[in-house]
């Protein structure tokens, strides 16, 4: 026997054909696709990727529930998924994102150093953005990359087995 049921369809108040830019819409039905169509709220991660993308790197509580309305989904449920998973932003980021592994192989492997060097050497502590708006600094609870650790992602691009002077040139490369 299933417990698994197909979510109720949510009625929004909003007119879904101006929530998002057509553009964001195409992408985003691309993914709801990959769905039976009772399931299109699978769809929300990629959804929320793509809007927080396009807003600078960072969700708004509105974009959220632009996100929930054309998903047809509770916006609780859209929340939930934005503050679970650490990918995404709830407040304005720096022009770069620079996520270094938390987990405990590479905390082992020298990440709560590197943590510490940025925040001595670059004035940013972990969910902090630099003063000159060029980056943002996450922890990041597992970048999968436990035998090459510390890891780091920056952006979209990962690093692995990142020194303290590894970073520091990373960084004197971000725009």
């Amino acid at each position: 026997m299933s417990f698994r049921t197909a979510p109720l369809a949510i009625v929004h108040d909003v007119d879904k054909e101006t929530l998002l830019t057509p553009e964001l819409r195409a992408a985003i039905d691309k993914h709801v696709a990959k769905y039976p169509p009772e399931w299109k709220q699978s769809a929300v991660m990629p959804a929320l990727t793509l809007v927080q993308d396009h807003n600078g790197g960072w969700l708004t509580q509105a974009l959220m529930d632009e996100v929930a309305a054309y998903l047809d989904m509770p916006e609780v449920a859209v929340y939930e998924v934005a503050t679970f998973y650490g990918m995404y932003d709830l407040e304005p980021v720096g022009r770069h994102k620079i996520c270094v592994c938390n987990s405990i192989s590479c905390m082992l492997g020298g990440a709560e150093a590197l943590l510490e060097h940025i925040e001595r050497r670059h004035g940013v502590a972990p969910g902090e953005t630099s003063k000159d708006g060029k980056f943002t600094l996450k922890e990041f609870e597992c970048l999968g990359a436990c035998r090459d650790a510390p890891a780091v992602m920056v952006d979209t691009t990962y690093h692995e087995c990142v020194s303290p002077d590894a970073i520091d040139k990373i960084i004197s490369k971000l725009d």
